[in-house]
């Protein structure tokens, strides 16, 4: 081979191995570069742009809204949708008759054994409004806005415990740790008054949620944007007094002191995290007197108080309806009320159809009238959008633990069909969206899962929940999920 060839080949080897060696070194940085900006591009097509020093500034969604904000009553527990909004005639023909197998085969159920009984409806229903909205005689106020209603009584969830379902329903992830609707709904939209936080949570039955704070948690958006609990004794926030010995002009002092400290800081850094203290300091400042005036009850008129059944200075779901009311008109975008006792499994008394069940429709039936009422009144229920619902519904069969008929009446857990509903901006009220089967075990027509569920709920304020995104763990997180989830068209007005 002569020297000039020689010279060639060994030159094309060193090429082709120069080549190799470099793809190998550099794709990875290269690849992950691409995936980088695909990240950062789909983020900032979604991400909020809110004032550097003020993160909780009021922002202009997607698209024209039709909510500016949100009232959501969780009944914590699950009530029986069989019982309240889903009537069904050809189970009060099954009553006290063995339930078929092939309605148990490849089931899972939390206390059910054996071959359970059918139960009809414990409670008698008729139609209400133009519209013929069927509900029962255990929610008569409620019933006078059967018109107001939209109903969706196809929701299901793949989640039959308590904990994880209730995650589903306010983050839609069964797993702790990620952000709730109220706060995305917040990091999305900000807030209409400075001097309060952007989600609030209201808690009532005497017990926390058994997730607890997890249901309000701002999960890996900022913690500026997870809902802040109030309290119906002592400070309605914690903290929100002076410590004793200290003025409101020495808190002024050592804030001010603390705001040098951290524009210092800034300029040193350029942190933009650092803005955001300052204005969590400031607003916390502000929230001071802003609270305990919009959390105080006292004030409103004596018509008020009748038409809610409140009690002031007790905690109850009728109080916190008329807070809702109060901190809605303030500008707070999202509120979140939590019902504790909806648990019928016939257990025990507190926990029956028969019983408890009772007592908990009596609670919560007049004050959710009366918000409805108060925010037709005001002007506000066209823009307010309030949601009602649990985790997940009850069973058409009636409890069996340890395979024998209990004393007093309940249902297990049915994560198949439940009901919820909407009522105020944007929705079509007088509507019933799905049909479940005769027996109302199962999702028969038009099934909504809760990622359309919140679909829907960004949709009505402003947002596409494809869009409403920020990158965390390799993926676009959403509220929505991975999975496919779509706007429920059939119930916008």
């Amino acid at each position: 081979m002569q020297p000039e060839t020689i010279l060639t080949e060994l030159r094309k080897q060193s090429l082709e191995a120069d080549t190799r060696r470099q793809f190998l070194q550099t794709c990875t940085t290269g690849l992950g570069s691409f995936f980088l900006a695909n990240q950062f591009a789909g983020a900032a097509a979604g991400k909020p742009e809110h004032a550097p020093d003020n993160p909780l500034s009021a922002l202009q969604p997607h698209i024209n809204p039709k909510a500016k904000r949100v009232i959501f009553l969780h009944m914590i527990g699950a009530p029986s949708q069989l019982e309240l909004f889903d009537y069904k005639p050809e189970l009060e023909k099954l009553d006290g008759k063995p339930c078929p197998q092939e309605f148990l085969e490849g089931k899972r159920f939390a206390f059910i054994q054996g071959t359970p009984n059918m139960m009809g409806p414990q409670a008698k229903f008729s139609q209400h409004g133009n519209s013929g909205t069927w509900i029962s005689e255990l929610l008569p106020h409620l019933a006078d806005h059967a018109d107001d209603l939209c109903m969706i009584k196809t929701m299901h969830t793949d989640q039959f415990n308590h904990g994880p379902a209730q995650l589903m329903v306010h983050t839609g992830h069964a797993q702790m740790g990620y952000p709730s609707a109220g706060s995305w709904v917040t990091w999305g939209m900000g807030t209409e008054n400075a001097d309060l936080p952007g989600f609030m949570v209201l808690l009532s039955g005497g017990r926390l949620p058994r997730v607890g704070k997890a249901l309000w948690s701002a999960g890996f958006l900022p913690s500026v944007y997870q809902g802040v609990q109030c309290r119906s004794v002592g400070d309605p926030v914690l903290n929100v007094s002076n410590p004793a010995g200290n003025s409101r002009e020495i808190r002024r002092t050592a804030l001010d002191a603390l705001k040098r400290l951290n524009q210092k800081t800034h300029e040193e850094f350029g942190d933009p995290e650092t803005l955001t203290r300052i204005a969590q300091y400031e607003m916390a400042y502000r929230m001071q007197t802003a609270v305990p005036d919009v959390m105080s009850i006292d004030d409103e008129p004596a018509g008020i108080h009748e038409m809610y059944g409140t009690q002031p200075g007790r905690e109850s779901f009728a109080n916190n309806c008329l807070l809702a009311r109060r901190l809605a008109e303030q500008g707070v975008r999202y509120i979140q009320l939590f019902d504790w006792g909806w648990d019928s499994h016939g257990a025990s008394k507190s926990e029956a159809l028969n019983g408890g069940f009772l007592d908990k429709c009596k609670q919560i039936d007049k004050p959710i009238s009366a918000l409805l009422t108060d925010l037709k009144q005001r002007g506000m229920l066209e823009d307010t959008l309030v949601v009602w619902g649990g985790e997940f519904g009850r069973t058409p069969m009636r409890e069996n633990r340890g395979g024998q008929e209990m004393a007093l009446k309940g249902r297990d857990h049915n994560p198949g069909a439940f009901t919820m509903w909407m009522a105020g901006a944007g929705v079509k009220g007088g509507t019933s969206y799905g049909e479940t089967d005769p027996i109302g075990y199962s999702a028969a027509l038009n099934p909504v899962s809760i990622p359309d569920m919140h679909a829907t709920l960004l949709h009505l304020l402003g947002f596409d929940h494809k869009h409403l995104a920020v990158p965390f763990q390799g993926l676009q997180q959403k509220l929505t999920g991975v999975n496919p989830a779509r706007v429920i068209n059939g119930i916008l007005s």
